[in-house]
């Protein structure tokens, strides 16, 4: 049956000026820990004549496995307050708000056994309209201007990053179909395998109108502690620039294999806020190797999504 009155209009997210979606077709590729380092690196390096810092939010939207609440150190939380009016307050860390569907689970009869409040073993078993509904909540319900919401006249976010969960699914089309985005980043490693899901998700934001600012290579190399040679662990970085050109999209950055960007996501301190002038990171059994090589790519892909998603809402 066709659907009457035709498919609903986008609307902007309340309090945030733009969307920037970090998207993969695979999981596994890294996606959630580019998203976060995306957020903090557009926050530390505004477009020139910003004038000011920017606030930059972080959206997790992966409703069965969100990351977010373990990268920005934010796990173990009661759940979010809400404002006056019963919108969702975000949580903050690292120059940051962050909301995330991890913030909102019980924890599991195990933790509260243990008398605990842990929600990492929470499971979200739901059918597909349960997840359209948690994920226009997350869209639409949360105040972005923080725990002062109420306060009128109170500045919002200038970019909210949103990490979305892998494949071409609900929460995709939900995002596509009701929110005005300004850009999507899509995420890939160098396999085929992966590259083929990639493409199925820049063909699934193309069908709803979502402007694509480019792709990102992660995993692409990793270089030893014993040598200066870039090993390709996952294959050519070639099969990845074949794909990029075939889809009329620019290459956004290769990202190196880094063990330190593991150990920091793990410790809630994501890489991106580190200092490369601290020294010390080629020590321990190389872990630390290449973390310079991580920011100055995050760097330069923070400046063109800046760039891109000015260049965006401009010609719109």
């Amino acid at each position: 049956m066709p659907r009457r009155g035709g498919l609903p209009s986008k609307r902007p997210i309340p309090n945030v000026k733009r969307v920037v979606v970090v998207a993969s077709g695979k999981g596994g590729v890294g996606k959630s820990t580019v998203a976060v380092n995306l957020a903090i690196s557009l926050a530390q390096n505004p477009p020139d004549g910003f004038g000011r810092a920017p606030k930059i939010g972080l959206l997790d939207l992966d409703v069965f496995g969100p990351s977010v609440p373990k990268l920005m150190g934010l796990e173990g939380l009661p759940p979010p307050e809400l404002t006056k009016n019963g919108a969702i307050i975000p949580y903050a860390n690292h120059g940051l708000q962050a909301m995330s569907m991890g913030f909102l689970l019980r924890p599991s009869a195990a933790s509260l056994a243990e008398g605990g409040s842990d929600t990492a073993d929470t499971a979200v078993v739901w059918r597909g309209l349960m997840v359209q509904k948690a994920a226009q909540q997350l869209l639409f319900d949360v105040d972005w201007r923080g725990r002062n919401g109420d306060v009128e006249g109170l500045p919002g976010l200038d970019v909210l990053v949103i990490d979305m969960p892998p494949g071409t699914g609900d929460v995709q089309l939900t995002l596509g179909q009701l929110v005005q985005v300004d850009g999507a980043v899509i995420v890939s490693t160098p396999q085929d395998v992966a590259l083929i899901d990639a493409r199925k998700g820049v063909s699934m934001f193309r069908k709803v109108d979502v402007p694509i600012l480019g792709l990102l290579l992660n995993m692409a190399h990793y270089t030893c502690s014993s040598c200066d040679t870039k090993h390709q662990l996952f294959g050519s970085s070639e099969s990845f620039r074949k794909a990029a050109t075939s889809l009329s999209l620019p290459v956004l950055g290769e990202l190196p294999i880094v063990p330190m960007v593991s150990k920091d996501g793990d410790a809630g301190r994501p890489t991106a806020l580190r200092s490369t002038a601290a020294g010390g990171y080629n020590t321990v059994g190389g872990w630390g190797l290449g973390v310079g090589e991580v920011k100055t790519v995050m760097q330069s892909v923070a400046r063109r999504v800046w760039d891109g998603i000015t260049a965006t809402r401009t010609s719109s």
